[in-house]
């Protein structure tokens, strides 16, 4: 069995997607439309933008659910058979599973990454990578900042989790977890702690938008990030995909049920391979398991 995946923010780089709009002429008119639908010509930022231009999180996000759709459209006979998405990257997930339009999946990124940056301007906080340290000892240490706000964010493998919080918040949990054993802990150039508590604002705004959106029942199960399990059923996709901006992204997790349930090849459809090494890492530990 196959599954397709999606990465989020952080996997942009300048000239994404150029290769693509030069040669295939079926690209090209989603890229021309997706300059249409955002008001401005994004792929010229995609493919001639500067790091810096790339990381404003109004062109980052666009940008990179424009070229794992787009990449995904050009795969011949295109049959996953579960996709999933890292926070951003579900989002470019619905959209190749058929479950959202792609004018309606780019309105909805568009509209993240507005909310979401208002929410960093409202709140100023940040984001670190916690390495070689237990899941649940992560999650117990950042329980115990009691007078600030930090979380574990992001799960995306053994050994790997992103804490999400105010700067004290995450300084305080940096601390600890040092103490505990972490071998490292890397400040990470966001702008701002995304999926948690302090993204309520962006949580809020985008829930009407999702709501009035047109979905359909996808092609296969998507596996979300909220619980990691597979979803089918319209109004459970709606409701997960709200509360993602302020849970965690539960990636471990996702990919262990993936191959639980029989995904023998994953592919991943974006810019950069970082999902694959994720993948591969996780996918060993259940196979060395016997899962």
């Amino acid at each position: 069995m196959k599954a397709y995946v999606f990465p989020g923010q952080g996997s942009q780089f300048s000239g994404m997607g150029k290769e693509l709009y030069d040669t295939n002429p079926q690209a090209r008119v989603l890229f021309d439309k997706a300059n249409e639908i955002l008001g401005f010509e994004i792929t010229k930022v995609m493919f001639e933008g500067t790091d810096e231009e790339l990381k404003q999180t109004n062109v980052t996000q666009p940008a990179i659910f424009i070229h794992s759709v787009i990449l995904a459209s050009t795969i011949q006979d295109f049959k996953p058979d579960m996709v999933a998405g890292h926070s951003l990257g579900e989002f470019s997930a619905l959209v190749a599973a058929q479950a959202l339009s792609f004018e309606d999946g780019l309105k909805l990124v568009a509209q993240r990454a507005d909310a979401m940056q208002k929410a960093c301007e409202l709140n100023p906080s940040t984001m670190a990578a916690v390495l070689g340290l237990d899941d649940a000892k992560i999650e117990e240490i950042c329980a115990s900042v009691t007078d600030e706000v930090v979380v574990a964010a992001n799960f995306n493998c053994p050994g790997q989790v992103v804490i999400s919080g105010s700067f004290e918040g995450v300084r305080l949990a940096g601390e600890k977890l040092k103490e505990a054993g972490a071998k490292r802990v890397l400040p990470l150039a966001v702008g701002g702690a995304f999926h948690s508590p302090l993204m309520e604002p962006a949580r809020e705004e985008l829930a009407a938008a999702i709501e009035n959106t047109n979905f359909q029942p996808p092609l296969c199960p998507i596996y979300q990030n909220v619980n990691a399990e597979a979803a089918t059923d319209v109004a459970t996709i709606k409701a997960n995909l709200i509360a993602q901006l302020t849970a965690p992204v539960r990636w471990t997790q996702s990919v262990r049920n993936i191959v639980a349930d029989g995904a023998t090849d994953f592919v991943e459809c974006g810019p950069g391979k970082v999902l694959q090494g994720l993948v591969k890492k996780i996918a060993s530990e259940v196979t060395t398991a016997g899962v």
